[in-house]
């Protein structure tokens, strides 16, 4: 029990800073959740489910993680340390619990800001289109090209420095970068809904039972970045009641935001067209508009998007891996502070590190970090389900500033819904 308080203890343990706005809160829950996939797998859910089809799936996932956002909601302003997940189940089992669930949730975000830079030389090659000299090698059947691999690292540096700069760099950065995302979503999205046609949108509904079932197996996943909220609560200078509701509302956004993705490709192009696109969202934005410059300013909001996600895997990966170290789980060198930028840099320099092997495995290994990502995700929502259910028992005198609606039905509905994402995995 030391450790539970020295974790908690103020006095006993190296804090970090409180330095993040009300503004640049919400540039970071937003952008956690809308990263890069509404660009590329927009058109593939209406293909599957229909135009209605597919936003009858994105509402009820949203709907879904809610559920489980509520446990988020509820905890994090009742334990505000940077950990997230590993402070739930610290607190409500104990050291081994915490350990299993702290590795669970760093292999998920290390497995996503790995892959983040293959996806950013990705869209910078669609931009500028990369010469294809100095071939490397091929993996997963595409074959990385000097240049390519050039803009990835660059661009994992990048994110790697400001991060190490402090949270005042890293935040600036990423409310530009949320900017973005959001003008350029929202010129395609309103854009191709006024100069489409509504006959591209039809049929309704796709595949039957089928396709709505495929999509909603995949809709969870667009929703996964809410869970880094926990993990910079420590830095936030807002009210702790306030976190509870951001939580629950960054879910909502992210719910809305795929449905006008959605539309705004249903009725753009017709279907056909959209599924032999090589970047979906940028080339119907093109077809509807006439316009290339406007489809580069829809990859440049991807660009935001990827941006944005980036930051938030390096925040929660960092955090996570900073809190292990605070706990005595890993190494103290880990829990270092930089003494000028207050930032984790020992760990962020773990997750840059790794990040750098990840620009060499190409962009078509996007499967292996998704799944590997996916899995760690739904096992650490599992653990703070669990965290929850004994919390709620064990210790009804913790002060919550934001209490979960909805009792025992629930609570049972969390721990269903995350028993049964494991299942699907």
């Amino acid at each position: 029990m030391s450790e539970i308080r020295s974790l908690e203890n103020a006095s006993e343990r190296a804090s970090l800073r409180k330095t993040l706005s009300r503004t640049e809160i919400w540039a970071l829950a937003f952008g956690a959740i809308v990263g890069w996939g509404w660009v590329m797998m927009a058109g593939r859910w209406v293909g599957l489910a229909g135009t209605l089809g597919a936003i009858c799936a994105f509402l009820i996932a949203m709907v879904f993680c809610s559920l489980i956002g509520m446990a988020y909601a509820e905890l994090t302003p009742a334990l505000p340390l940077a950990g997230g997940e590993l402070v739930f189940s610290y607190r409500a089992v104990g050291y081994n619990f915490g350990w299993f669930t702290g590795w669970a949730m760093s292999f998920a975000y290390v497995a996503v800001a790995a892959w983040e830079g293959p996806a950013f030389a990705t869209a910078v090659d669609y931009l500028v289109n990369l010469p294809e000299i100095g071939s490397i090698w091929t993996i997963e059947g595409y074959t990385i090209y000097s240049p390519w691999l050039i803009v990835a690292i660059l661009g994992t540096l990048f994110t790697v420095g400001c991060h190490y700069f402090g949270m005042r760099v890293t935040a600036i950065f990423n409310t530009i970068a949320a900017i973005a995302l959001v003008v350029g979503g929202l010129v395609f999205s309103l854009g191709s809904i006024t100069f489409g046609d509504i006959a591209n949108a039809v049929p309704w509904f796709q595949g039957g039972a089928d396709g709505l079932i495929a999509v909603l197996l995949m809709a969870p996943a667009m929703f996964v970045g809410f869970d880094v909220i926990p993990q910079a609560v420590e830095e936030m200078s807002i009210p702790l009641k306030q976190v509870g509701n951001l939580v629950i509302f960054a879910i909502c956004l992210g719910g809305l935001w795929y449905i006008l993705m959605i539309l705004g490709v249903a009725f753009g192009a017709p279907y056909a067209f959209t599924k032999a696109a090589k970047i979906p969202v940028a080339d119907v934005t093109v077809y509807v508009m006439n316009s290339k410059l406007l489809g580069s300013l829809v990859i440049v909001a991807g660009i935001g998007g990827i941006l944005t996600s980036w930051n938030a895997m390096y925040l929660g990966g960092s955090r996570i891996i900073f809190a292990m170290a605070r706990a005595k789980m890993l190494p103290p060198i880990f829990a270092k502070i930089h003494p000028k930028y207050g930032s984790p840099y020992v760990a962020i320099l773990l997750i840059g590190t790794l990040g750098l092997l990840g620009t060499l495995t190409g962009k078509n290994a996007l499967g292996w970090f998704v799944d590997a990502s996916s899995f760690g995700v739904v096992v650490g929502y599992l653990c703070v389900s669990i965290s929850f259910f004994i919390l709620k028992k064990k210790k009804p005198e913790l002060k919550r500033p934001f209490i979960a609606p909805g009792g025992r039905f629930i609570l049972s509905s969390r721990y269903f819904i995350s028993m049964q994402k494991m299942q699907v995995l």
